[in-house]
This record gives structure tokens, C-alpha cells and sequence, in this order.
């Protein structure tokens, strides 16, 4: 199993277009989404290539590839014009036997720790600042974001495969890996 995770597109063509590419390129067998797709939010400046729209059409045309969990720039309305699911909050992967939570991180995050058990996983953007971290038993990774990086990070995505996190640029240079 190969998966493709990227956060906080934020509306922007030109991250979206990366995040495709890469996805095309990498060969995954799954691209998921960890919300706030569309728009940018009252914080964040605006995307470069700030087009909703386009962004509508490009994930569109990629649907049946998409596992998608709702950001807090996410709104109900969006769904009227997405062609898959993205209302849910999170969802719960078996990745290789062990459980990963996949969340945007606005209700849960290492703030507000899901209920896990030792060794699951917790997986989220919001941040849109790239991390691994340990708490309390579970282990947090963030991708970071594709369009609206903060901290000095890169737009970045990550790949799962083999029991194997890799965070890359979306030029698709590796930042970092982790093994669970």
C-alpha cells in the first residue's frame, strides 16, 4: 500500500497542480486530503494562484482517488460543488496493523489527543508546519502544507509506504523519514 497525504491546499491552482503531479509521479494508490481545500481562510495571505474554481476542477477530475477529511476553512457549501466526501472530521486507517487517526487538527491534535492506545498513529495538518512528534504513547506526524507553509517550512507532501512516513518538497526532494 502506497499513500499520498497533503494538507492545506487553501484554493491554490498552482499547489494543487504540484500535488497531482506528485501524486502521478510517486505512484500511490491514494491521495488524502487533510482539508482546508478551498479557501484560505481570514489568517492566511492568499495562495499563490488563488482560484477555487480550478482547484474544484482539478480534484474533481481525480475523485474516485480521494480519501478526504473536513478542515476548518471547509464549509458545507463546498460539498455542493465537490464531487466526493468531505464533511468527515476524521477517519481511522489500518495502516500495515497499526491504527492511524486522520484528522485536519482543529479538534484534534496533541492538544486534544484523540483516545488511542500505545503505537497508534495521529495524523493531521492545520499547523501547516511539517513535524514528527511522540506523546503520550502515540505518534504525531504532520505533512505540512502544499500552498501556505509556515515556520520556514517547504510546501510539502508525505508518502506512506512499508511502514515508512516520507515528507517531501513538492519538487519531490525528501525532508524527512520515519519509520513506525
Amino acid at each position: 500500500m502506497k499513500l499520498m497525504f497533503a494538507s492545506d491546499i487553501h484554493g491554490s491552482a498552482s499547489a494543487t497542480e504540484a500535488v497531482l503531479r506528485q501524486y502521478r509521479a510517486e505512484g500511490a494508490s491514494r491521495l488524502v486530503l487533510l482539508g482546508d481545500l478551498l479557501y484560505h481562510g481570514p489568517r492566511n495571505d492568499l495562495p499563490d494562484r488563488y482560484d477555487p474554481k480550478a482547484v474544484t476542477a482539478m480534484l474533481n477530475s481525480v475523485k474516485d482517488e480521494l480519501l478526504c477529511v473536513r478542515g476548518n476553512c471547509d464549509a458545507e457549501v463546498d460539498q455542493m460543488v465537490l464531487d466526493f466526501p468531505i464533511q468527515a472530521d476524521y477517519a481511522l486507517f489500518d495502516l500495515d496493523g497499526t491504527t492511524a487517526f486522520v484528522t485536519h487538527g482543529h479538534l484534534y491534535s496533541l492538544d486534544a489527543l484523540p483516545p488511542h492506545k500505545d503505537g497508534d498513529l495521529l495524523i493531521h495538518g492545520h499547523t501547516h508546519v511539517l513535524t514528527v512528534q511522540e506523546k503520550d504513547g502515540m505518534t504525531y506526524i504532520n505533512p505540512g502544507s502544499a500552498a501556505l507553509p509556515k515556520e520556514g517550512n517547504p510546501k510539502s507532501y508525505m508518502i506512506y509506504e512499508n511502514r515508512v512516513f516520507t515528507i517531501k518538497t513538492l519538487e519531490g526532494e525528501t525532508i524527512l523519514t520515519h519509520r513506525i
